[in-house]
C-alpha cells in the first residue's frame, strides 16, 4: 500500500474551470455496463415494486429521473407488461447525455411492438422541471422545444427504422452549455420528443403530453432514482436537487426507488488500498430518508408532502451485482482484460476523477492491487442499498 502524496490525496480541482463529472467518461460507462451485472440486478431490485403500484387511471404513468443506456428501463417495461399486459403506459424519461438518449431510444421499438399502449417522453430538462416537462425560467420557457412523433407501422423493425431517423432531433435538442452561475454543463434548450404510434394515437389521446405552455399534469406512479448523483455530494443538496422534487411528483400512494451504492464491497477494498482514506459515499439512505422528510416538510420550500419509507431495512434495502468473469479466471490466472474490466468497475463506482485515476496508474502497480482484491474475494462484487419512498394517499401530486 502505497503513502505517496499524490495517490492519496483528495479530490483534483476542477479541469479547466468546469466541475468533474464522473458520468461524462463514455469510456468507462460502457465499460463498466458491459462487464457487471449491476443493470440486471437493479431492474430486479426496481421489478420487486411493480406488483405492490396502484396506478390511477387512464394510464400508469413512470418517471425514470436518467435514464442512462435504457437497458434498466427497458427491462422494468418488459416486466411492467407482464404484470400489467393492457393498461396504457406514460413513460417519462429525464437524460442528459445525448449520446444516453440515442441508446435509450434505440430501445423503444421493441416495447412499442410488444406493448402498443405505450407513450414515451424523452427530456433533457432539470430535475424540477422534468416531472411536469416545463421550464421554470420565462427564458426557458420561451425557448422550449417540442416535437410530437407518432410512429407507423406495427412491428419492432418499422418503429427502429423510424426512431433511428430522429438523430437530427437529439443534435438540435441535447447541446449544452456551460452555467455562468456555476460552471456546470446544462441545456442549451429544453427539449421534449414524444414517441408514441399513430395507430394508438386515438386511444391515447387523453394521456399523450401535449406542448401547452404550462406544466402539465404530472402525478406519476412510479419514479425510478437509480444512481442519479456525484456519490460526494451532500445529503441536502441530493435532496434538493432530485429525491424531493421526484417525491413531489408522486401520485398518492405512488412509489419511488431510490437505488445507490454503499462500498461495502470489495471494490472500495481496491480504492482504499490506493487512495486511503478515501469515503466517496457520503450519505447512506437514513440520511437520505431524513433529510427528505425534513424538506417535505419545510414551508419555506413549498406545501407539505407526507410520504412514509418502505423496504429500508437491510434485508430488503441490499443487494449485490458482480464483475462478469470465468470461474477459472479468479482462482487461477487473471487475464488482462478482466483486471482491467475489475479496476475500471472499482473507480467508476467510486466515482474517482480521471487525474487521480491517471496519477495512480502511472505511479502504482494498480494492476496488482486489484488481482489481489479480486483473488482474496474470488471475484469482484459491489453492494448497492435501495429504499421506496410512498406517498401517502392524503397529499395530492404538485401541478409542478
Amino acid at each position: 500500500m502505497t503513502t505517496d502524496a499524490t495517490a492519496t490525496a483528495g479530490p483534483t480541482p476542477p479541469v479547466n474551470g468546469e466541475p468533474f463529472r464522473f458520468f461524462d467518461n463514455r469510456e468507462k460507462y460502457l465499460m463498466f455496463v458491459t462487464t457487471t451485472s449491476e443493470k440486471a440486478m437493479v431492474s430486479q431490485r426496481i421489478g420487486r415494486e411493480l406488483p405492490l403500484l396502484e396506478p390511477i387511471p387512464p394510464a400508469m404513468r413512470m418517471f425514470d429521473a436518467g435514464t442512462g443506456n435504457g437497458v434498466v428501463l427497458a427491462n422494468v417495461l418488459r416486466h411492467l407488461h407482464k404484470v400489467m399486459p393492457t393498461v396504457p403506459l406514460v413513460v417519462v424519461g429525464k437524460e442528459f447525455s445525448m449520446e444516453d438518449a440515442r441508446l435509450t431510444l434505440s430501445t423503444f421499438a421493441g416495447r412499442l411492438a410488444e406493448h402498443p399502449e405505450t407513450v414515451f417522453v424523452l427530456t433533457n430538462m432539470a430535475y424540477s422541471e422534468a416531472p411536469a416537462l416545463f421550464p421554470r425560467s420565462p427564458g426557458g420557457q420561451a425557448e422550449l422545444q417540442w416535437w410530437d412523433v407518432p410512429l407507423e407501422g406495427t412491428t419492432g423493425y418499422e418503429f427502429g427504422t423510424q426512431i433511428s431517423e430522429l438523430e437530427h432531433l437529439l443534435e438540435a435538442g441535447w447541446q449544452t452549455k456551460t452555467s455562468e452561475k456555476t460552471g456546470n454543463q446544462v441545456y442549451a434548450r429544453p427539449s421534449v420528443i414524444v414517441l408514441y404510434r399513430s395507430d394508438r394515437a386515438f386511444a391515447l389521446h387523453d394521456v399523450i403530453p401535449r406542448n401547452i405552455g404550462a406544466p402539465q399534469p404530472n402525478g406519476y406512479d412510479l419514479v425510478l432514482c437509480a444512481q442519479p448523483w456525484r456519490s460526494r455530494t451532500d445529503a441536502a443538496a441530493k435532496v434538493r436537487s432530485v429525491l424531493a422534487p421526484c417525491a413531489r411528483a408522486l401520485n398518492p400512494r405512488g412509489r419511488l426507488v431510490v437505488i445507490q451504492s454503499t462500498g461495502h464491497d470489495p471494490g472500495m477494498e481496491i480504492i482504499r488500498r490506493i487512495w486511503p482514506g478515501d469515503e466517496p459515499f457520503a450519505t447512506p439512505r437514513i440520511q437520505l430518508m431524513n433529510e427528505l422528510e425534513r424538506q417535505l416538510a419545510d414551508p419555506a420550500q413549498g406545501e407539505a408532502v407526507h410520504v412514509h419509507f418502505e423496504h429500508h431495512d437491510d434485508a430488503g434495502a441490499l443487494f449485490t451485482y458482480h464483475l462478469h468473469a470465468m470461474p477459472n479466471e479468479v482462482s487461477n490466472r487473471i487475464s488482462m482484460s478482466t483486471s482491467l474490466a475489475a479496476w475500471n468497475a472499482a473507480v467508476y463506482v467510486a466515482q474517482i476523477d480521471d487525474v487521480r485515476v491517471a496519477d495512480a496508474m502511472e505511479q502504482l502497480d494498480y494492476l496488482t492491487i486489484t488481482n489481489e482484491v479480486v483473488r482474496k474475494h474470488g471475484g469482484l462484487w459491489f453492494q448497492d442499498e435501495s429504499f421506496v419512498v410512498v406517498r401517502d394517499a392524503s397529499t395530492p401530486p404538485s401541478s409542478s
